[in-house]
């Protein structure tokens, strides 16, 4: 019963050391995110934002840091994305 109990504990560590780990990358990917929409406004660059399966691309407006982007197109008029939601982002 003794070895049973300390498997789950060590079982426990290790989902919360992976969890602290998922955490930190996702932080640093909001970061990059965040850099790579900052440089696309700054160069007046528009961007194409993968967010769950779809794709919407504009010029990005406001950036609300660790919060939202918003952007404009000319499909869509003005587009308003949380930074957390962003698959993945491209541009020139």
């Amino acid at each position: 019963m003794r070895h049973t109990n300390s498997l789950y504990r060590h079982a426990a560590v290790a989902a919360l050391i992976c969890l602290g780990t998922s955490a930190a990358l996702a932080q640093d990917a909001i970061k990059g995110i965040e850099q790579a929409l900052a440089q696309a406004q700054q160069e007046k660059k528009g961007v194409t934002l993968y967010v769950q399966g779809q794709t919407l691309g504009g010029g990005v407006v406001r950036i609300e840091p660790g919060q939202w982007v918003e952007m404009r197109s000319q499909q869509f008029g003005r587009i308003i994305v949380r930074l957390d939601r962003i698959d993945g982002l491209a541009h020139p």
